[in-house]
Protein backbone atom coordinates (compact mmCIF):
# COMPACT_ATOMS: atom_id res chain seq x y z
CA UNK A 1 0.00 0.00 0.00
CA UNK A 2 1.87 3.04 -1.19
CA UNK A 3 1.88 6.26 1.63
CA UNK A 4 0.98 9.86 1.27
CA UNK A 5 4.46 10.49 0.75
CA UNK A 6 4.87 8.24 -2.20
CA UNK A 7 1.55 9.44 -3.96
CA UNK A 8 2.80 12.86 -3.62
CA UNK A 9 6.67 12.13 -4.42
CA UNK A 10 7.19 11.85 -8.31
CA UNK A 11 10.85 11.26 -8.31
CA UNK A 12 10.22 7.85 -6.19
CA UNK A 13 7.78 6.66 -8.50
CA UNK A 14 8.45 3.49 -10.99
CA UNK A 15 8.65 5.32 -14.07
CA UNK A 16 6.81 1.80 -16.16
CA UNK A 17 3.95 2.73 -14.06
CA UNK A 18 1.51 3.94 -16.64
CA UNK A 19 -1.00 5.95 -14.47
CA UNK A 20 2.23 8.17 -12.99
CA UNK A 21 3.24 8.83 -16.30
CA UNK A 22 -0.13 10.45 -17.24
CA UNK A 23 -0.06 12.50 -13.71
CA UNK A 24 3.41 13.38 -15.00
CA UNK A 25 1.71 14.36 -18.52
CA UNK A 26 -0.69 16.62 -16.83
CA UNK A 27 1.16 18.44 -14.44
CA UNK A 28 3.35 19.15 -16.94
CA UNK A 29 0.75 20.47 -19.42
CA UNK A 30 -0.76 22.36 -16.30
CA UNK A 31 2.62 24.27 -15.82
CA UNK A 32 2.60 24.98 -19.10
CA UNK A 33 -0.38 26.66 -19.41
CA UNK A 34 0.16 28.48 -16.29
CA UNK A 35 3.71 29.78 -17.90
CA UNK A 36 1.22 31.77 -20.52
CA UNK A 37 -0.30 33.65 -17.87
CA UNK A 38 -3.82 34.06 -16.92
CA UNK A 39 -6.49 35.23 -19.10
CA UNK A 40 -9.42 37.15 -18.19
CA UNK A 41 -12.47 36.29 -20.48
CA UNK A 42 -15.16 37.66 -18.35
CA UNK A 43 -16.70 41.42 -19.57
CA UNK A 44 -18.30 41.84 -16.14
CA UNK A 45 -17.52 41.46 -12.60
CA UNK A 46 -19.00 38.19 -11.25
CA UNK A 47 -19.00 36.72 -8.02
CA UNK A 48 -16.29 34.24 -8.97
CA UNK A 49 -14.06 36.88 -9.55
CA UNK A 50 -14.37 37.38 -5.25
CA UNK A 51 -13.75 33.89 -4.48
CA UNK A 52 -9.85 33.90 -4.13
CA UNK A 53 -9.39 31.11 -7.05
CA UNK A 54 -8.73 31.29 -10.64
CA UNK A 55 -11.03 34.62 -11.81
CA UNK A 56 -9.41 36.44 -8.42
CA UNK A 57 -6.22 35.35 -10.07
CA UNK A 58 -6.69 36.55 -13.56
CA UNK A 59 -8.23 39.78 -12.42
CA UNK A 60 -5.77 40.64 -10.30
CA UNK A 61 -3.21 39.75 -13.29
CA UNK A 62 -5.26 41.71 -16.08
CA UNK A 63 -6.52 44.51 -15.03
CA UNK A 64 -4.60 45.69 -11.50
CA UNK A 65 -0.95 44.36 -12.46
CA UNK A 66 -1.20 44.87 -15.90
CA UNK A 67 -2.78 48.79 -15.12
CA UNK A 68 -0.74 50.24 -12.78
CA UNK A 69 1.52 47.13 -11.58
CA UNK A 70 5.57 47.63 -10.55
CA UNK A 71 8.10 45.56 -9.24
CA UNK A 72 6.77 45.68 -5.76
CA UNK A 73 3.15 45.19 -6.26
CA UNK A 74 3.85 42.16 -8.82
CA UNK A 75 5.22 39.62 -6.38
CA UNK A 76 1.79 39.57 -5.17
CA UNK A 77 3.10 39.38 -1.72
CA UNK A 78 0.17 39.85 1.35
CA UNK A 79 2.18 43.38 2.03
CA UNK A 80 4.51 45.79 -0.91
CA UNK A 81 7.69 45.44 0.57
CA UNK A 82 10.41 48.34 -0.28
CA UNK A 83 13.86 48.80 0.88
CA UNK A 84 13.44 52.42 3.44
CA UNK A 85 15.92 54.23 1.75
CA UNK A 86 13.83 54.25 -1.76
CA UNK A 87 10.90 54.92 0.13
CA UNK A 88 12.78 57.76 2.49
CA UNK A 89 14.71 58.90 -1.23
CA UNK A 90 15.75 62.50 -2.23
CA UNK A 91 14.13 63.85 1.09
CA UNK A 92 16.14 66.76 2.78
CA UNK A 93 15.84 66.80 6.13
CA UNK A 94 14.78 63.25 6.57
CA UNK A 95 17.16 62.73 9.99
CA UNK A 96 14.21 63.26 12.91
CA UNK A 97 11.38 63.12 10.53
CA UNK A 98 8.40 61.59 10.95
CA UNK A 99 6.40 58.76 8.61
CA UNK A 100 3.15 60.49 8.28
CA UNK A 101 -0.14 57.79 7.05
CA UNK A 102 -3.64 58.71 5.69
CA UNK A 103 -6.29 56.37 4.55
CA UNK A 104 -9.48 57.36 2.98
CA UNK A 105 -12.82 55.74 1.16
CA UNK A 106 -14.44 56.75 -2.40
CA UNK A 107 -17.93 56.61 -3.06
CA UNK A 108 -18.88 58.62 -5.57
CA UNK A 109 -21.62 58.82 -7.46
CA UNK A 110 -21.31 58.86 -10.47
CA UNK A 111 -18.04 57.05 -10.74
CA UNK A 112 -17.52 59.45 -13.94
CA UNK A 113 -18.28 63.10 -13.69
CA UNK A 114 -16.50 66.50 -16.11
CA UNK A 115 -13.04 67.09 -14.52
CA UNK A 116 -12.14 63.13 -13.13
CA UNK A 117 -13.82 59.60 -11.74
CA UNK A 118 -13.36 58.14 -8.47
CA UNK A 119 -10.27 56.12 -9.58
CA UNK A 120 -8.64 59.22 -10.07
CA UNK A 121 -10.14 60.90 -7.23
CA UNK A 122 -8.70 58.18 -4.85
CA UNK A 123 -5.17 58.90 -5.48
CA UNK A 124 -5.62 62.19 -5.40
CA UNK A 125 -7.30 62.50 -2.28
CA UNK A 126 -5.19 60.20 -0.14
CA UNK A 127 -1.67 62.23 -2.21
CA UNK A 128 -3.69 65.25 -1.23
CA UNK A 129 -4.29 64.10 1.99
CA UNK A 130 -0.07 63.84 2.93
CA UNK A 131 0.67 66.66 1.33
CA UNK A 132 -1.11 69.08 3.42
CA UNK A 133 0.48 67.38 6.37
CA UNK A 134 3.66 68.06 5.35
CA UNK A 135 4.60 64.93 4.14
CA UNK A 136 6.24 64.31 0.83
CA UNK A 137 3.58 61.40 -0.45
CA UNK A 138 5.69 58.17 -1.30
CA UNK A 139 3.52 54.93 -2.02
CA UNK A 140 -0.45 54.26 -1.39
CA UNK A 141 -2.14 51.14 -1.45
CA UNK A 142 -5.44 50.54 -3.43
CA UNK A 143 -8.79 48.42 -2.00
CA UNK A 144 -11.52 47.78 -4.41
CA UNK A 145 -15.30 46.90 -3.31
CA UNK A 146 -16.68 45.76 -6.68
CA UNK A 147 -20.27 44.95 -7.39
CA UNK A 148 -21.38 41.72 -9.23
CA UNK A 149 -22.19 42.70 -12.85
CA UNK A 150 -19.82 45.76 -13.30
CA UNK A 151 -17.87 45.70 -16.39
CA UNK A 152 -15.08 44.74 -16.39
CA UNK A 153 -13.95 47.97 -19.25
CA UNK A 154 -15.40 50.05 -16.51
CA UNK A 155 -12.71 48.46 -13.93
CA UNK A 156 -9.90 48.72 -16.71
CA UNK A 157 -10.69 52.01 -16.85
CA UNK A 158 -10.39 53.48 -13.47
CA UNK A 159 -7.28 51.30 -12.72
CA UNK A 160 -5.86 53.25 -15.51
CA UNK A 161 -6.95 56.85 -14.07
CA UNK A 162 -5.28 55.61 -11.20
CA UNK A 163 -2.45 54.72 -12.81
CA UNK A 164 -2.15 58.20 -14.84
CA UNK A 165 -2.78 59.82 -11.27
CA UNK A 166 0.03 58.40 -9.73
CA UNK A 167 2.52 58.89 -11.98
CA UNK A 168 1.23 62.94 -12.17
CA UNK A 169 1.60 62.73 -8.49
CA UNK A 170 5.07 61.02 -8.26
CA UNK A 171 3.84 57.94 -5.90
CA UNK A 172 3.22 54.11 -6.36
CA UNK A 173 0.70 51.93 -6.24
CA UNK A 174 2.29 48.86 -4.40
CA UNK A 175 -0.24 46.59 -2.66
CA UNK A 176 -4.51 46.40 -2.57
CA UNK A 177 -6.93 44.17 -2.25
CA UNK A 178 -10.14 43.23 -4.66
CA UNK A 179 -13.51 42.01 -2.78
CA UNK A 180 -16.78 41.49 -4.82
CA UNK A 181 -20.41 41.81 -3.22
CA UNK A 182 -23.46 40.58 -5.11
CA UNK A 183 -25.43 42.93 -7.34
CA UNK A 184 -27.28 45.30 -5.05
CA UNK A 185 -25.17 45.26 -2.37
CA UNK A 186 -22.67 47.46 -3.60
CA UNK A 187 -22.83 50.66 -6.07
CA UNK A 188 -20.41 49.71 -9.00
CA UNK A 189 -17.18 50.06 -7.25
CA UNK A 190 -16.07 51.88 -3.67
CA UNK A 191 -11.88 52.25 -3.37
CA UNK A 192 -10.44 52.73 -0.32
CA UNK A 193 -6.55 53.89 -0.88
CA UNK A 194 -4.49 54.65 2.28
CA UNK A 195 -0.86 56.42 1.41
CA UNK A 196 2.36 56.95 3.26
CA UNK A 197 4.63 60.24 2.78
CA UNK A 198 7.92 61.21 4.94
CA UNK A 199 7.92 64.85 6.75
CA UNK A 200 11.04 66.61 6.67
CA UNK A 201 12.60 66.89 10.14
CA UNK A 202 12.21 70.50 10.03
CA UNK A 203 8.94 71.05 8.70
CA UNK A 204 6.40 72.18 11.68
CA UNK A 205 2.99 72.32 10.14
CA UNK A 206 -0.33 72.95 13.02
CA UNK A 207 -2.80 74.76 14.22
CA UNK A 208 -0.49 75.59 17.58
CA UNK A 209 1.90 77.50 14.75
CA UNK A 210 -1.09 80.06 13.65
CA UNK A 211 -0.54 83.77 15.18
CA UNK A 212 -2.70 86.56 15.21
CA UNK A 213 -2.36 88.74 11.77
CA UNK A 214 -1.44 85.42 9.95
CA UNK A 215 -2.87 85.45 6.42
CA UNK A 216 -5.37 83.31 5.08
CA UNK A 217 -4.74 81.85 0.97
CA UNK A 218 -6.57 79.47 -0.69
CA UNK A 219 -4.81 78.12 -4.02
CA UNK A 220 -7.35 77.87 -6.06
CA UNK A 221 -11.32 78.09 -7.11
CA UNK A 222 -13.99 76.57 -4.96
CA UNK A 223 -16.94 74.67 -5.26
CA UNK A 224 -16.44 73.20 -8.57
CA UNK A 225 -15.75 69.69 -7.69
CA UNK A 226 -19.11 68.97 -5.70
CA UNK A 227 -20.91 71.48 -7.99
CA UNK A 228 -19.62 68.89 -10.98
CA UNK A 229 -20.99 65.73 -9.41
CA UNK A 230 -24.44 67.08 -8.66
CA UNK A 231 -24.41 68.30 -12.61
CA UNK A 232 -23.26 64.62 -13.71
CA UNK A 233 -26.13 63.00 -11.67
CA UNK A 234 -29.10 63.87 -13.46
CA UNK A 235 -31.04 64.58 -11.15
CA UNK A 236 -31.59 68.63 -11.95
CA UNK A 237 -33.22 70.35 -14.86
CA UNK A 238 -29.72 72.37 -14.88
CA UNK A 239 -27.01 71.90 -17.33
CA UNK A 240 -23.80 73.69 -16.52
CA UNK A 241 -20.35 72.98 -17.94
CA UNK A 242 -18.76 72.99 -14.49
CA UNK A 243 -16.02 70.54 -14.24
CA UNK A 244 -14.13 69.17 -10.90
CA UNK A 245 -11.45 70.39 -9.99
CA UNK A 246 -9.54 66.99 -8.79
CA UNK A 247 -5.93 66.96 -8.70
CA UNK A 248 -2.43 66.14 -6.66
CA UNK A 249 -1.52 69.14 -5.01
CA UNK A 250 1.52 67.75 -3.37
CA UNK A 251 3.38 69.69 -6.34
CA UNK A 252 1.99 73.23 -5.26
CA UNK A 253 2.32 72.38 -1.50
CA UNK A 254 6.12 71.44 -2.08
CA UNK A 255 6.86 74.74 -4.00
CA UNK A 256 4.80 77.06 -1.51
CA UNK A 257 7.05 75.42 1.48
CA UNK A 258 9.80 76.19 -0.08
CA UNK A 259 9.31 79.45 -1.01
CA UNK A 260 7.60 80.61 2.23
CA UNK A 261 9.23 77.87 4.88
CA UNK A 262 7.42 79.40 7.60
CA UNK A 263 3.96 78.12 6.60
CA UNK A 264 1.76 77.99 9.95
CA UNK A 265 -1.28 74.90 8.86
CA UNK A 266 -2.99 73.67 5.09
CA UNK A 267 -5.89 71.93 4.81
CA UNK A 268 -7.80 70.41 1.67
CA UNK A 269 -11.17 71.58 1.81
CA UNK A 270 -12.68 68.29 0.88
CA UNK A 271 -16.58 67.62 2.66
CA UNK A 272 -18.13 70.47 4.40
CA UNK A 273 -16.00 72.84 1.85
CA UNK A 274 -13.82 75.98 2.75
CA UNK A 275 -16.03 77.17 5.46
CA UNK A 276 -16.07 73.62 7.71
CA UNK A 277 -12.19 73.51 7.62
CA UNK A 278 -11.85 77.01 8.27
CA UNK A 279 -14.26 76.54 11.25
CA UNK A 280 -11.72 73.55 12.54
CA UNK A 281 -8.92 75.67 12.68
CA UNK A 282 -10.86 78.41 14.34
CA UNK A 283 -11.67 76.32 17.18
CA UNK A 284 -8.20 74.27 17.37
CA UNK A 285 -6.37 77.85 17.94
CA UNK A 286 -9.34 79.98 19.54
CA UNK A 287 -8.53 82.70 17.36
CA UNK A 288 -11.64 84.57 14.85
CA UNK A 289 -11.37 83.88 11.27
CA UNK A 290 -11.99 87.09 8.89
CA UNK A 291 -12.66 86.08 4.98
CA UNK A 292 -13.67 88.52 2.42
CA UNK A 293 -16.87 87.45 0.65
CA UNK A 294 -15.36 89.32 -2.62
CA UNK A 295 -11.60 88.10 -2.40
CA UNK A 296 -12.71 83.87 -2.80
CA UNK A 297 -12.50 82.78 -6.22
CA UNK A 298 -15.77 81.15 -7.42
CA UNK A 299 -16.46 80.28 -11.26
CA UNK A 300 -19.50 82.05 -12.08
CA UNK A 301 -21.15 78.64 -13.69
CA UNK A 302 -20.36 77.35 -10.47
CA UNK A 303 -21.58 80.25 -8.60
CA UNK A 304 -24.72 80.84 -10.92
CA UNK A 305 -25.30 76.85 -10.18
CA UNK A 306 -24.88 76.88 -6.50
CA UNK A 307 -27.12 80.22 -6.40
CA UNK A 308 -30.10 78.00 -8.57
CA UNK A 309 -29.75 75.81 -5.70
CA UNK A 310 -29.67 77.71 -3.06
CA UNK A 311 -26.48 76.62 -1.88
CA UNK A 312 -23.66 78.30 -0.67
CA UNK A 313 -20.00 77.65 -2.55
CA UNK A 314 -17.80 77.67 0.81
CA UNK A 315 -19.47 74.49 1.64
CA UNK A 316 -19.04 72.83 -1.37
CA UNK A 317 -16.68 70.09 -1.64
CA UNK A 318 -13.06 70.63 -4.03
CA UNK A 319 -10.92 68.36 -4.42
CA UNK A 320 -7.77 69.69 -6.08
CA UNK A 321 -7.34 73.14 -3.75
CA UNK A 322 -6.39 73.61 -0.36
CA UNK A 323 -6.33 76.36 2.39
CA UNK A 324 -2.99 77.37 4.16
CA UNK A 325 -1.87 80.15 7.19
CA UNK A 326 1.38 81.98 6.13
CA UNK A 327 2.87 85.00 7.59
CA UNK A 328 1.64 88.53 6.81
CA UNK A 329 4.91 89.45 5.43
CA UNK A 330 5.22 86.85 3.16
CA UNK A 331 1.65 86.38 1.72
CA UNK A 332 2.55 87.99 -1.46
CA UNK A 333 5.68 85.88 -1.97
CA UNK A 334 3.16 82.70 -1.34
CA UNK A 335 0.88 83.74 -4.41
CA UNK A 336 3.17 84.59 -6.59
CA UNK A 337 4.67 81.24 -6.42
CA UNK A 338 1.25 79.44 -6.28
CA UNK A 339 0.18 81.52 -9.20
CA UNK A 340 3.47 80.27 -11.41
CA UNK A 341 2.39 76.76 -11.35
CA UNK A 342 -0.44 74.51 -12.88
CA UNK A 343 -3.32 74.46 -10.46
CA UNK A 344 -2.44 77.51 -8.73
CA UNK A 345 -3.29 80.43 -11.27
CA UNK A 346 -6.00 81.14 -9.17
CA UNK A 347 -4.67 81.20 -6.00
CA UNK A 348 -5.97 84.02 -3.43
CA UNK A 349 -5.62 85.90 0.11
CA UNK A 350 -9.01 85.56 1.23
CA UNK A 351 -8.77 86.59 4.93
CA UNK A 352 -6.94 86.75 8.36
CA UNK A 353 -6.49 85.56 11.58
CA UNK A 354 -8.01 87.99 14.38
CA UNK A 355 -8.38 88.30 18.08
CA UNK A 356 -12.25 88.77 17.86
CA UNK A 357 -14.48 86.98 17.70
CA UNK A 358 -12.76 83.78 19.46
CA UNK A 359 -13.22 80.49 17.83
CA UNK A 360 -15.60 81.69 15.09
CA UNK A 361 -15.16 82.49 11.43
CA UNK A 362 -16.98 85.84 9.86
CA UNK A 363 -17.26 86.45 6.65
CA UNK A 364 -17.06 90.35 5.45
CA UNK A 365 -19.74 90.84 2.49
CA UNK A 366 -19.82 93.13 -0.45
CA UNK A 367 -21.92 95.17 1.11
CA UNK A 368 -19.50 96.05 4.20
CA UNK A 369 -21.54 93.80 6.41
CA UNK A 370 -20.40 90.58 8.39
CA UNK A 371 -22.08 87.15 8.73
CA UNK A 372 -21.35 84.39 10.63
CA UNK A 373 -20.16 81.15 8.85
CA UNK A 374 -20.90 78.16 10.88
CA UNK A 375 -19.37 74.75 10.08
CA UNK A 376 -22.03 72.94 8.00
CA UNK A 377 -25.10 71.28 8.73
CA UNK A 378 -26.26 68.33 7.13
CA UNK A 379 -24.74 67.42 3.65
CA UNK A 380 -26.63 69.17 0.52
CA UNK A 381 -23.92 67.15 -2.11
CA UNK A 382 -24.31 63.42 -0.34
CA UNK A 383 -21.54 60.86 -2.37
CA UNK A 384 -18.97 63.47 -3.44
CA UNK A 385 -15.94 61.61 -3.28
Amino acid sequence: MKTISDLCDYQRVDPKNRLNKDELKVNSNIARVRSRGMKLKDDYVTLSHGAGGKASAALVDQVFVSGYGNEVLAELTDAGVMPLAEILGEVTGSEGGKLAMSTDSYVVNPTVFPGGSIGELAVNGTVNDLAVSGAIPKVISAGFILEEGLPIADLRREVQAMRQAAETAGVRIITGDTKVVPKGSGDKLFINTAGIGIVPGERQLGANQVQRGDRIIVSGAIADHGMSVMMARGDLEIEAPIKSDTRAVNHLVEALISAVPDTRWMRDATRGGLGTVLNELAVATKWGIAIEDESIPVHDMTRGACDMLGIDPIYVANEGMFCAVVPAGQVDTALEVLRALPGGEEAANIGRVVSKPESSVVMVTAFGGTRMIDMLVGDPLPRIC
